[in-house]
């Protein structure tokens, strides 16, 4: 069965350009595509996508309406995958669409969307209930920090994170290190505070310190 999606872009050109990209795949099937936030929830509403592609910026108001479709649709249809899209590098956008967690979320910029094989890899991601983070945001991330907060890590608490990173949960680290559950937990506690996180929730500051791992790694 080819993955059901629903597309949202504001803009004729981008809208079907990604259309035409779409119909190149036939592992890919658009059911509808939509301009504005009130159609895109009307859209999946009624269609159920496996998975939804959203430019950030919409009307109304041109501003976060992909972020907030985001997030109101994974409230509502926990297991739809959701590619969000946008021109330009924005960071803050991005920790707000990963903050209740990265499961079945991207976050690409545009300028990689006419690659086809880069956007079926992220529809194949969000489906399959993984996550991609576009490297350009990531890097963006840190980009203002003279030193890394990384340093502050020891070796056994750096590859802790490296297994979160892989999506890995505690009993997933835990076995792959060949540690007690414990053992993790008290690590991914002290990689929290050396990273300065230890005042957001527990899911947002695993996605943030993933966030500042990935970025070290490109």
């Amino acid at each position: 069965m080819p993955i059901r999606l629903v597309l949202a872009e504001d803009s004729y050109l981008m809208r079907e350009g990604i259309t035409s990209l779409i119909e190149i795949e036939d592992s890919l099937e658009l059911v509808a595509a939509c301009e504005s936030f009130d159609e895109l929830i009307s859209a999946v509403d009624e269609h159920r996508p496996d998975v939804v592609l959203t430019d950030i910026r919409m009307p109304p108001t041109e501003t976060d309406e992909g972020i907030r479709a985001a997030i109101m649709i994974r409230e509502r249809y926990p297991d739809t995958g959701i590619v969000v899209l946008s021109q330009y590098a924005e960071p803050e956008y991005a920790l707000t669409l990963f903050e209740s967690g990265s499961s079945g979320l991207a976050y690409l910029l545009k300028e990689k969307v006419g690659d086809l094989e880069q956007l079926k890899a992220a529809i194949d991601a969000v489906s399959a209930g993984g996550s991609v983070i576009d490297p350009d945001v990531v890097d963006l991330l840190v980009a203002s920090k003279k030193e890394s907060s990384l340093d502050r890590l020891t070796d056994r608490e750096t590859e802790v994170l490296a297994e979160i990173a892989k999506g890995r949960n505690n009993a997933g680290v835990a076995e792959a290190l060949f540690v007690s559950e414990r053992a993790v937990e008290k690590h991914i506690n002290s990689i929290f505070t050396k990273l300065d996180l230890s005042q957001e929730d527990q899911t947002n500051r695993r996605v943030q310190a993933v966030l500042q791992y990935l970025a070290e790694q490109s």
